[in-house]
């Protein structure tokens, strides 16, 4: 294997804001707390050790949870270190993807299990342990339902609605079926189907497939699968929900912030509502908005006053789900943890969150972005030999790549950048000489100008077209190549799923994340096969 680090500036396909946050920008330094260094977790741990946390609860949920799945003791121990006060977690999270969706899923895992590592490493006195949250109330199904295998997208069709990680399993048979299909019949291809198959049908509701799936790829790393929907958690979350949906203070706090933001060249990323919570029924996820003062459950039939709604958050606080703005407040109120790992787009929106955590007394932890891969087979890598491209050229745009290539690899002089030279040059001395006989007429040299400069950009676009036609070939290898690495001219981590690696490479390949991969370090990781 071979790898690369690019910096995140030479990947066009990652946003402003992601970074600028990579890079250390001083313009987004106000809106965190720690520097995402290993040396910020002194402070973090100090600052952390100050909240309480309910670790009996956070123990018990767990425990719960693992009776259903094959564990393994570096699973055990960690649940077991929960309970002690020396303990810390590193969160991830994810929604509960058609069997772990995008790649980056997968990157997400080896950046928590790595970044426990590096800090047992680091600070010796405390214990670390990596958790996955699977977002199991997440309703958003068109973005959750599907995968992409092979080029192929694998789709569940059920009519539910509501969170994803509440729906019912025994309509994913068809799925499996596919997947099957798709996989083949070789030793790896079986292995995947078996825990597949079981994973869905060992469990009733699809968030015990998420993390049985999750379970079963990370375990012998320790890395603990958590679905923070349950009862015990949002009894803890109870005095939280009863400010946020009464006094409503998350969206003022968050629009000033993202004021601020706009002020220093960031859009916003996740828009605050005046309640920021949904109430939950059997197969509905629904908003909570205030009216004339009764609290009304859109799309149903529910309103609550003042009183009634105090009763209800009491009794029943389970059904009362965090959107995406309380979400964060929810994770870290429950959890003794110091950092937070994920995606450009996730950061963005904790970026938003640093007043309102400290509104609600919750300390901020650590935003680490995490490992970005773009991971080249060994096809594809021959293929960039014999076309002469470097890891670096293949991140360009497509059109650049081939008029680079072309201009490259011509026996002709397909430019015209001397004639233009010429040219300009021409109507230069042109436009004095109009000057100084009529001044008037410098408008209409100027634009003369400008209509023959077009002329010989078109004459040089049709010499181009030309010679691409000579290397015809080459071109369409190079096409076809960035399409199989930037599916939908996007990152192949947002796109492809794990399953295509597994077959080659088996459980190898996230030895090999887990080898490569530093969530410290901020760079994009190219993985060459050679």
């Amino acid at each position: 294997m071979e790898i690369h680090q690019l910096s995140f500036g030479e990947v066009p396909y990652l946003s402003k804001r992601d970074q600028a946050y990579g890079q250390g920008a001083p313009s987004l330094r106000p809106f965190y707390k720690y520097p995402p260094i290993l040396e910020s977790f002194a402070d973090v741990i100090q600052d952390k050790s100050q909240q309480p946390v309910d670790r009996r609860v956070l123990v018990d949920v767990l425990e719960e949870q693992y009776q259903e799945l094959s564990t393994s003791e570096a699973c055990q121990n960690n649940i077991r270190a929960l309970g002690q006060e020396n303990t810390f977690t590193v969160v991830t999270a994810h929604q509960p993807c058609l069997f772990t969706g995008p790649l980056y899923y997968i990157y997400k895992a080896i950046s928590a299990i790595n970044l426990a590592e590096q800090l047992k490493a680091r600070y010796p006195l405390y214990q670390f342990v990596p958790i996955f949250i699977t977002g199991g109330e997440d309703h958003d199904f068109e973005e959750a339902n599907h995968l992409h295998l092979f080029g192929k997208t694998i789709s569940w069709q059920n009519e539910e609605s509501g969170p994803v990680g509440m729906m019912k399993t025994d309509t994913l048979g068809p799925v499996l079926e596919e997947v099957k299909g798709v996989l083949g019949d070789s030793e790896k291809a079986q292995e995947l189907y078996s825990m597949l198959k079981a994973a869905v049908e060992q469990h009733a509701l699809y968030s015990g497939t998420a993390r049985h799936i999750a379970n079963e790829l990370f375990k012998a790393y320790g890395l603990l699968i958590l679905d923070m929907n349950h009862r015990k958690f949002k009894e803890l979350f109870i005095p939280f929900i009863k400010e946020e949906i009464l006094e409503q203070p998350s969206k003022a706090l968050v629009e000033k912030t993202q004021s601020k933001l706009e002020a220093a060249g960031f859009s916003g990323q996740a828009y605050p509502r005046e309640i920021n919570f949904f109430y939950l029924l059997p197969g509905q996820r629904e908003r909570i908005v205030e009216e004339n003062g009764l609290f009304q459950v859109l799309n149903t039939g529910l309103s609550f006053s003042r009183e009634e709604l105090i009763s209800q958050i009491e009794q029943f606080p389970e059904r009362f789900s965090p959107n995406v703005v309380m979400r964060p407040v929810f994770q870290e109120a429950i959890l003794p943890n110091l950092a937070y790992i994920g995606g450009g787009g996730e950061l963005a929106y904790w970026l938003e969150r640093k007043s309102q955590f400290e509104h609600f007394g919750v300390n901020f932890p650590v935003l680490v972005r995490r490992n970005s891969v773009l991971f080249i087979d060994g096809g594809s890598a021959k293929r960039m030999e014999k076309l002469n491209l470097s890891v670096e050229d293949i991140f360009r745009d497509i059109e650049d790549l081939i008029k680079a290539y072309v201009r490259e690899n011509t026996e002709n002089e397909i430019s015209l950048s001397e004639e233009k030279e010429v040219l300009e040059a021409i109507f230069k001395r042109a436009e004095q000489k109009a000057g100084e006989v009529d001044p008037t007429l410098v408008k209409a040299f100027a634009a003369e100008s400008a209509r023959q400069m077009n002329s010989l950009q078109q004459l040089e676009a049709k010499l181009m077209r030309a010679e691409k036609q000579r290397h015809d070939t080459a071109i369409s290898q190079m096409r076809a190549l960035k399409d199989k690495l930037f599916p939908g001219n996007g990152l192949q981590e947002r796109y492809d799923n794990f399953m295509g690696f597994y077959l080659k490479y088996g459980q190898d390949f996230f030895g090999l994340l887990k080898a490569q991969l530093d969530p410290m370090q901020v760079a994009f990781t190219v993985i060459v096969d050679r």
